[in-house]
């Protein structure tokens, strides 16, 4: 499975393209079937799918950032937002100092509240992708049967995105693995552990690997707009 980008220099700088995509995933639990590390995976499938059909520089993944929501499950590791914050702010000085202005974040995890305001505070060099209205448009077109809110975490979308992708990460049992909590306003203060006892909150059983195919697909092709704001 091959999720660094192995550019030497050399093509790095043939490209001279003013854009890099940056994959920020996680190491958080998700449930007894998907690996702790899906996030980062997700994040690095589609920053590869976007830099294969976009002229954008692929940078290695943030591999650890915010899931605190999920320090209940073994092997959950965090940092903190201030920290995360930073490492994103000094990545894109460094990309700055190098030529390359403009700086494409691909988040892969919800929880990672802050990367908003750091977006916000590079004043134009920086964007975070997917969006909402990305993420609901890529739901629709692969016609998936839960809403982004009811499938919070290691269901339906993210299930579907490692059949396609990666299926050897997919382990056995995320066929009856739905679980579903609407009411989740004290998330914040409580944790997942809240509101479920597998770690899962959706619908797995609903994935299919098709559906992680044109959930990608439609992904890569709304980036357009970001990279025509930036370029």
């Amino acid at each position: 499975m091959d999720l660094l980008p192995f550019t030497t220099t050399t093509s790095f700088s043939e490209l001279a393209a003013p854009v890099a995509v940056l994959p920020v995933g996680s190491f958080e639990q998700h449930g007894a079937f998907l690996p702790l590390s899906t996030d980062t995976v997700i994040a690095c499938t589609l920053a590869r799918e976007l830099a294969a059909a976009h002229p954008v520089h692929l940078l290695p993944p943030v591999t650890i950032s915010c899931s605190h929501e999920h320090a209940a499950w073994p092997g959950t590791v965090s940092i903190s937002a201030k920290t995360l914050h930073a490492v994103i702010t000094d990545i894109a000085g460094s990309l700055r100092e190098s030529g390359i202005p403009y700086l494409v974040l691909v988040n892969g995890h919800g929880g990672n509240y802050v990367l908003a305001n750091v977006v916000q505070e590079s004043r134009g060099r920086m964007a975070l992708f997917p969006g909402l209205a990305e993420w609901e448009s890529a739901r629709a077109a692969a016609g998936l049967t839960t809403t982004a809110d009811d499938d919070m975490h290691a269901g339906e979308l993210e299930t579907s995105i490692l059949l396609h992708a990666h299926p050897g990460l997919v382990r056995p049992g995320f066929e009856s693995a739905d679980s579903v909590a609407h009411d989740r306003r004290h998330l914040l203060t409580v944790g997942l552990e809240g509101y479920t006892k597998s770690g899962v909150l959706g619908r797995p059983s609903l994935a299919t690997a098709e559906k992680g195919r044109d959930v990608l697909a439609a992904l890569v092709e709304s980036f357009g707009e970001y990279l025509a704001l930036l370029s």
